[in-house]
């Protein structure tokens, strides 16, 4: 494999503060502790695993460990770091060693709190890259294993596609200054629309509409997007606009779907995303989109143990549209995805950036590569909305003038509400939501709605100084051969399961016991368990088992 990348500015000069940082901080008690904060789509993996290559590369001892929050995200991470000749084990479980063979293992959030003490001690002197740390604040028990499973480590690189603040549970090996998280490196979206060539500027139609509902007190309620209500009845107005069985929702499907057979004329394979409030929502918008066009969307929700697989077959595919609740809002890639649908009543600042990540991945090759997400005109999520706009005019302005000194405002989202569950659903109910006009429907911005020629971004690969060298792997393949599109970890399961269903035709046919086919096939092949073994060992022991078929 090619031992040299290019890396973007950012990612270069974030690799070099984190390496000054691990140079100097490394050996200090506690360890190092990295955090950096890049816009979804900026290309934090790469930057990470980059990172961890020269970190295991000065530190040839060490073990890799990768947190997740997702399991989906699992796969993807140990595919990623394949393509830098990293070995790391998906399927890791509490108690199994790693083989001789394998540089780490890449786990969850979820799987560290359920066993930190195992986890302790793989990673004991190792390196730990903590994806989209701040989960660790979601619940106090994560943030409690992440300290018991990692305050053992060398080095732990945290990072974040979204700012963060401490508004409840501190977050472990992250720094703070009253109260605020302190990154040691920011790369915003304003920074990467202003550099080009790293993100899509984003439009946001809002829908209007005008929604009756009975609320949880039985009094009926008729308001516009415009009227200013309390918390509670702002949910009910937004959870009725947003129901597949109105007119309003059908409304915005139908504007999406007309903007992606646009942009489809120019990108054959681009794609749109809807984002729902819960697993029933999302079936019934997909109902909802087959009987409009024909067209069966995939859904991917968490209730489907085939829902990870059901994303990467729509992220390889040409098919229009994908319908999920949380599954597909981080961490997930899928560039071709140019549209979006918000009908989430998850207003949050956090949850808002963690969708349009979704749409900003820049793809090589294509020219004009504006997205859109469709949301809608609640004041609260127009709020967000208006605020990256306000980045994108800015970002855009700035490399139109080619005037470096202009500023990128950030979001502030303080005192923003969340959608709670606090009203009674039992006795909510929909009566009829209507749309009544869409905002910013194109392009309102007088100063980019024509997409003038000198802001198609051109790509200039002739800037050698982002060419770096890589650091030779740290541990180096046995014999088994991996062939160019499959992992170490992906050539090894598919070992095991060979493994299994030999000793299953073993069991079979010889009338011994699965304990005693297992042991004799390990001691043939120099194993003490399946779960540790190497390639080479998983394989010798597969040749030991057709060996004893064929004496049968």
């Amino acid at each position: 494999m090619a031992r040299t990348i290019r890396l973007r500015p950012w990612q270069k000069e974030a690799l070099e503060r984190f390496r000054t940082k691990a140079a100097e901080g490394f050996g200090a008690e506690g360890g190092v502790d990295f955090l950096a904060v890049a816009t979804p789509g900026a290309g934090k993996t790469t930057f990470a695993i980059t990172a961890a290559l020269h970190w295991l590369h000065d530190h040839p001892d060490a073990r890799l460990v990768v947190v997740a929050p997702t399991q989906h995200l699992k796969g993807q991470w140990a595919s990623a770091a394949a393509a830098f000749d990293l070995a790391l084990e998906p399927s890791w479980r509490a108690g199994d060693p790693i083989p001789a063979d394998m540089d780490g293992l890449v786990t969850t959030y979820q799987q560290v709190a359920s066993n930190p003490v195992a986890l302790a001690q793989v990673a004991h002197g190792g390196f730990v890259v903590l994806d989209e740390v701040h989960h660790a604040g979601d619940d106090r028990a994560w943030g409690d294993g992440l300290r018991v499973a990692f305050s053992g480590a060398r080095g732990r690189l945290c990072l974040s596609g979204t700012p963060f603040r401490s508004d409840t549970n501190p977050i472990p090996f992250v720094s703070y200054q009253w109260e605020e998280a302190v990154p040691d490196f920011e790369y915003g979206y304003g920074d990467a629309l202003g550099d080009g060539g790293v993100v899509r500027p984003v439009h946001f139609p809002r829908i209007k509409g005008h929604m009756e509902w009975v609320g949880a007190d039985g009094q009926f309620h008729s308001h516009d997007f415009d009227d200013d209500l309390d918390r509670a009845r702002a949910n009910q107005r937004l959870r009725t606009a947003l129901s597949a069985e109105g007119q309003w929702m059908a409304s915005v499907l139908e504007d999406a779907h007309r903007r992606l057979l646009e942009v489809r004329r120019k990108q054959p394979d681009a794609g749109g995303l809807v984002i729902c409030m819960d697993v029933e929502h999302a079936r019934a918008i997909a109902d909802l989109i087959e009987r409009r066009w024909r067209i069966r969307p995939t859904v991917a929700t968490s209730d489907d143990p085939m829902a990870s697989a059901r994303i990467a077959r729509y992220a390889k595919s040409s098919d229009p549209w994908i319908v999920a609740v949380r599954m597909v809002s981080e961490g997930v890639d899928i560039p071709r995805l140019r549209v979006g649908v918000f009908a989430t009543n998850t207003t949050t600042e956090l949850f808002f950036r963690q969708a349009l990540g979704r749409l900003v991945r820049w793809t090589r090759g294509l020219r004009t590569q504006r997205a859109w997400m469709y949301i809608p005109d609640d004041p609260r999520l127009r709020k967000l909305a208006d605020g990256i706009a306000e980045q994108r005019r800015h970002s855009l302005f700035k490399r139109r003038r080619a005037d470096d000194e202009d500023s990128l405002d950030q979001i502030d989202g303080a005192g923003l509400d969340e959608v709670g569950d606090d009203e009674q659903l039992s006795l909510f109910q929909a009566m009829s939501a209507v749309a009544t006009g869409v905002e910013n429907a194109d392009d309102p911005d007088a100063d980019d709605a024509a997409s003038p020629e000198e802001l198609v971004w051109v790509e200039d690969d002739g800037d050698e100084s982002l060419e770096i060298a890589l650091p030779p792997r740290p541990r180096r393949l046995t014999g088994v051969v991996v062939g160019r599109d499959t992992s170490l970890a992906e050539a090894k399961s598919k070992l095991r399961k060979d493994n299994a269903a030999l000793v299953a035709h073993l069991v079979a046919v010889t009338g011994r016991s699965h304990r005693e086919v297992n042991g004799e096939l390990n001691r043939l092949a120099g194993v003490n368990k399946v779960t540790e073994a190497t390639a080479d060992q998983l394989q010798r022991r597969l040749v030991a088992g057709e060996r004893w078929v064929k004496t049968l």
